[in-house]
């Protein structure tokens, strides 16, 4: 797993800063920000970034004679220690805007990864490995807080949820730039970016989004859901023991807020896939988004 590869590129490729003075906004210990090559597994070889201290917004604008006035704020995922920028972030990005969405792709904070790659490598293998053990449906955990409950990951969960706020916040305060109508903008997030969309969701600091659409991850935890919660968009996979049923329990929580919920439960998938084909049921997720969009109005 070798760091510094070049990143893929997001065309056209507008980057603006979430915070000013973001410098200030770094998690303890975060070093230089990096790119690396995603070792075998779902997604070999994508590109991916880790020790993320500089949160940042990439446009991603759709032809203007495509343009639907909708603005959807990707957010990639990586358990709060990395971010899989390529698979479920900059191919998302690219496919939104094909079909006439303006993306933005959130680079949001994460907690620090050891500097030196071969340590890297060696924690991330390891963490996979207790992580991916089987496991019977009973014993699959309800709550996140089960499965990642240190300090550092839940101090990276609440500056994840934190920028993106600042995001949403972000994209209707300019929303005349982006050629978007600011009461139009919705999140679309996958695995921790799952969780950061649902956090947003539950929290908003403003106006509810549009709608949000966690793909395998997120939960309420408890909280008690608005009566205006945007509608949900919700995709896992059942061999994705991790989250499946954590997944569920975030569905039946807003069914029980009688709020719109959608949910796709595909029987082979595992976890991670994001927009890499798998020859699988799973593959359907995003043409089952796009009609999903369009029942919406948000076309």
């Amino acid at each position: 797993m070798a760091d510094d590869v070049s990143p893929t590129p997001v065309t056209p490729a507008e980057v603006l800063d979430l915070w000013s003075g973001a410098d200030d906004k770094a998690l303890p210990g975060v070093g230089s920000e990096t790119h690396f090559s995603a070792p075998v597994g779902v997604a070999p070889a994508t590109t991916m970034l880790r020790n993320v201290s500089h949160p940042t917004l990439t446009v991603v604008r759709p032809d203007p004679a495509k343009a639907n006035g909708v603005g959807v704020i990707i957010c990639p995922g990586g358990g709060w220690r990395i971010l899989a920028w390529e698979h479920e972030g900059a191919d998302l990005a690219t496919w939104l805007s094909a079909r006439g969405y303006t993306a933005f792709l959130l680079k949001y904070r994460v907690a620090a990864t050891p500097a030196d790659p071969e340590a890297f490598a060696r924690r991330s293998a390891a963490s996979s490995a207790a992580l991916s053990r089987p496991l019977a449906a009973a014993e699959t955990p309800r709550s996140m807080d089960r499965v990642i409950s240190d300090e550092a990951t839940l101090r990276a969960r609440e500056a994840a949820a934190e920028d993106g706020r600042r995001a949403l916040a972000m994209v209707r305060e300019r929303a005349a730039d982006f050629a978007v109508d600011p009461a139009r903008v919705g999140l679309i997030g996958f695995s921790a970016g799952a969780f950061l969309v649902v956090d947003v969701a539950l929290k908003p600091g403003g106006p509810p989004p549009a709608f949000v659409a966690p793909i395998y991850g997120g939960e309420t935890r408890g909280r008690a859901i608005p009566a205006d919660a945007p509608p949900l968009f919700s995709v896992v996979a059942q061999d994705d023991r991790l989250l499946v049923s954590i997944v569920r329990g975030l569905c039946d929580d807003w069914f029980a807020a009688d709020r719109p919920v959608e949910s796709h439960m595909f029987a082979r998938g595992g976890h991670g896939f994001g927009m890499i084909p798998q020859d699988r049921p799973c593959d359907a997720w995003t043409r089952l988004l796009e009609a999903w969009l369009a029942d919406q109005g948000l076309i």
